[in-house]
This record gives C-alpha cells, sequence and structure tokens, in this order.
C-alpha cells in the first residue's frame, strides 16, 4: 500500500511567511496531503464537478477581478460555495484588499486565511517545490551522504568498510556532510533524489575507536549540509581477489532507489587505497560524463579501437531488495 505523508499547514505558515487572517483553534493538528494547488477560477464560476478539497487554494488578482465584476450578491454566494466545499486553506496573494465575507466564511466553515505579499505565480512555485519535498516518498538507507564538488555521493556498504573515517577526510578536504549512518532519501521529482539526516542525529558522526563526534562543532558550519542531491552511489566493499572489477568504464551501472535508476560505482577497498581521493576523482568524472565526455571513449578512440566498442550494457544494481 502506497504510503500518504503529510506537512503540517504551520509549518508552511512559518517557512513561506504567511499572514493569517484567521486560523482555526486546532490549527496545529492541521495537516497537508497533496502536493497539488489551485487556483479556483472554475469554482468562482460555480464549477466544483472535479473539485479538490485536499489542495491548497490560491487567490490572485485574476480571481479578485472576476468577483469584482459582479453584483454583491452573486460575489458573496461565490465566495461562499467555495469555503463551503473546505478545502485544506485558502492563501490570497499580492496583498490584495479582499471583502469581509472571506474572513466571516472563513469563520463559518473552519478554513485557514492566509494572506502573502509574493505574486500568484512566485507563491505557486514556492508553495509547490515546499509541498514536492515534504510530501515526497521516502526512505531510510544505511549509509553516508556527502557532497564533493558540488555533486551529492551516497556511500553504501556493509558497517565496518570505512564509510564515516572517509566522510571524516572528505570533509578535512573541503568538502561538505549531509548525513551519516542514516540517510533518509526523498524523492522530490520524476528525476531526482534528495537526501538529509534525520534531525536527531544530523552532523553527529561515529567513528570505531573514538565514539561520537558533531562534525559542525569540530570542522565548523561550512563542513556540513542539510540536504543534498544524489547525484551519484558508491558501493564500498572489501578487495575480493576473485571479483572482476571495471577497469575502463564503460559499463554504465545503476542503482535503483524509490524507482529512479541513479548512476553507481563498486569500489574495492584494501590497505593502501585513498579512499577519499578516489572519490574525489569519481565525483569529477561523473560531473565530465554529465557534460558529455567519457574518458575512457576518447581513450579508444585515440587509439584507433571505437569501431571495436560493443553497445554499454546498462546494469541495475539493487542492493536494497
Amino acid at each position: 500500500m502506497k504510503s500518504v505523508y503529510t506537512v503540517p499547514l504551520t509549518k508552511a505558515i512559518k517557512e513561506l511567511s504567511l499572514q493569517e487572517l484567521f486560523v482555526p483553534e486546532n490549527l496545529s493538528e492541521l495537516m497537508i496531503s497533496s502536493t497539488e494547488v489551485n487556483r479556483p477560477g472554475l469554482q468562482m464560476a460555480g464549477y466544483f464537478e472535479y473539485f479538490d478539497e485536499n489542495r491548497i487554494q490560491i487567490i490572485g488578482k485574476a480571481e479578485e477581478s472576476f468577483l469584482e465584476n459582479l453584483d454583491n450578491k452573486d460575489a458573496e454566494k461565490r465566495v461562499h460555495d467555495l469555503f463551503a466545499h473546505k478545502p485544506s486553506a485558502v492563501v490570497i496573494c499580492r496583498n490584495l484588499e479582499i471583502s469581509e465575507k472571506f474572513v466571516e466564511f472563513a469563520r463559518k466553515f473552519n478554513v485557514p486565511l492566509l494572506r502573502t505579499d509574493a505574486s500568484t505565480s512566485s507563491f505557486s512555485a514556492a508553495l509547490i517545490a515546499f509541498l514536492n519535498l515534504n510530501l515526497a516518498p521516502r526512505i531510510t538507507r544505511h549509509g553516508v551522504l556527502v557532497e564533493v564538488y558540488g555533486e551529492g555521493i551516497l556511500l553504501l556498504g556493509e558497517s565496518g568498510v570505512g564509510k564515516s573515517e572517509t566522510a571524516i577526510e572528505l570533509v578535512k578536504r573541503g568538502h561538505r556532510l549531509i548525513a551519516d549512518d542514516a540517510v533518509e532519501i526523498r524523492r522530490v521529482s520524476d528525476k531526482s533524489l534528495v537526501g538529509t539526516a534525520p534531525d536527531n542525529i544530523r552532523h553527529f558522526i561515529e567513528l570505531r575507536g573514538i565514539g561520537i563526534i558533531n562534525a559542525s562543532r569540530i570542522f565548523g558550519a561550512g563542513a556540513v549540509k542539510l540536504t543534498e542531491k544524489i547525484d551519484l552511489i558508491i558501493n564500498i566493499e572489501q578487495w575480493d581477489i576473485n571479483k572482476a572489477y571495471d577497469r575502463m568504464g564503460l559499463e554504465e551501472q545503476t542503482t535503483t532507489i524509490l524507482d529512479l535508476e541513479i548512476p553507481s560505482l563498486t569500489i574495492p577497498v584494501k590497505p593502501g587505497r585513498n579512499l577519499a581521493v578516489i572519490i574525489e576523482v569519481a565525483a569529477m568524472n561523473n560531473r565530465q560524463k554529465k557534460l558529455g565526455y567519457n574518458a575512457a571513449e576518447d581513450l579508444l578512440k585515440k587509439l584507433g579501437m571505437s569501431d571495436d566498442i560493443q553497445e554499454e550494457t546498462n546494469t541495475t544494481v539493487d542492493p536494497f531488495k
């Protein structure tokens, strides 16, 4: 069964700096569950056939102008009908001056009535981005998330393989920590995943032999970050002499998380390998590939072997099954 996530309306009010024209007494209990928003133009015209009460309703200049062109009695009925359907909230944009009937009907039907000075388009975009982030499908996975040269790198592997130690080395080299041990991953769009740390363990790292440290306190506020898009997944494992590892980089390996395929690598570790440097190079190389440059293909072309390159094999790995 698909999980349904909610976000408190109070959080939206705070983060989007909304003015409260009327809010119910149980405001702290009100939850938003839909990532969709609506401009009730059709509803102002009296059409409620496919009206979704779970959506936040946004009223801008067009809706205000429509009501102004109606006589007072008709305009009052349109506003009454909108609030009578009890939407999750109504937001007035551009600091528009509204009639007292809005507040009256909001109070009558116990519907939050809010206002912002932002334009309708910019507020809609900000609200949708806020809802997509807070209501996104999510999972929590054991791993480490770091930002390396602007690339979000998710380190996966068994406990004790060296993920946290590598994260510390990367932080000392000027990169940033997002999450250690538990990474909360959200699918914020059809193309991207964003990772963050659970609130109660944010900025903390466990180092065997030392214990728990606070990366923000030791390395400074610039060494940590709240969220980051996941651009590359690196699976770290102990070196297996019987396993053939990719030496050219022609194969495009991916890892599936929340039904999205993310580019991934498998890096074997053994004494003497500088894992932090390897990850730095992997991050820069991944950026080069996104820009259309593949060093392995370039080398084969220079060697006159480009005709021998077989079609790339897309290998999908899902370590979470």
